[in-house]
């Protein structure tokens, strides 16, 4: 399989006019892999088949879908891609992320299938009554003994802007751009208490 890949995109790249040169580095490329593929227990070549998967969401529960769409939307930037309810079940799940407000589709249909093409959303799972259950203690964040799941992450053009403005916001922090040992990024709690990290994007 990985021999028919590598044919393949050899005639793609010498139909171009590439060098042999340039062939022979991207043969070694592809028959060794990328890097930090050498690293114990890493596919270097992951099967063909999985070729169009996507990491399209992380999913969790929240107590009130209000105060968490306003965290999120207001707040983090994100929009509300969709929303499922499903009232025999009990529960409505909201879908945010990182997208163009133009790029959403109107028409529900066509958008539930562009939600699922998105990636890296948010699943927001409501069941219903536990904003007004007073007895409700709330979810595990998972940094707290037995741990588990850690946080999410979002990159901003400049972290010390973005914290300076969560402050403002009244946002819970973790930990500040300059607090700890790593310094240059923040952790903030959304309104669950789960972690949110935030770096730089790189620009």
């Amino acid at each position: 399989m990985i021999r028919t890949l590598v044919q393949k995109s050899l005639r793609k790249v010498k139909a171009k006019g590439f060098t042999a040169r340039t062939v022979t580095a991207a043969t070694s490329r592809m028959a060794s892999g990328y890097p930090g593929s050498d690293e114990p227990g890493v596919c270097a070549n992951p099967d063909a088949s999985t070729q169009d998967f996507i990491m399209q969401q992380t999913m969790m529960r929240i107590r009130d879908p209000k105060v968490s769409l306003d965290f999120y939307t207001r707040i983090l930037g994100m929009r509300l891609l969709k929303k499922l309810d499903f009232p025999d079940m009990k529960f409505t799940l909201y879908f945010v992320g990182y997208e163009s407000a133009e790029d959403i589709p109107v028409e529900d249909a066509e958008r539930a299938r562009w939600l699922w093409s998105r990636k890296a959303t948010v699943e927001l799972t409501h069941n219903y009554g536990t904003e007004s259950d007073e007895s409700f203690k709330g979810y595990h964040n998972g940094n707290s003994d037995p741990r588990g799941f850690g946080h999410i992450g979002i990159s901003v053009p400049d972290v010390y802007a973005a914290s300076e403005r969560f402050e403002k916001l009244g946002v819970k922090f973790v930990k500040k751009p300059d607090g700890g040992k790593m310094k240059g990024l923040a952790f903030v709690q959304d309104p669950d208490g789960y972690w949110i990290e935030v770096l730089n994007n790189g620009r």
